[in-house]
């Protein structure tokens, strides 16, 4: 799955696709952004916008 289009993704499905992502794959979001090549902070505002929140010590967005 390629998260370069994430600003044009349902916010509901982009949080389940980052947080399998994150549980599976990824230590950090700051690893999965590098990976992916995409904006930390641009991926935690999108979700936000949602009403999710990134929870560093849980590694995962609610």
């Amino acid at each position: 799955m390629d998260l370069k289009n994430f600003e044009t993704m349902d916010t509901i499905m982009l949080m389940s696709i980052v947080n399998m992502k994150l549980r599976d794959d990824f230590s950090s979001l700051e690893e999965l952004a590098k990976y992916f090549d995409v904006d930390a902070e641009a991926l935690k505002t999108k979700l936000a916008s949602a009403g999710f929140e990134y929870m560093a010590d849980q590694n995962q967005f609610r």
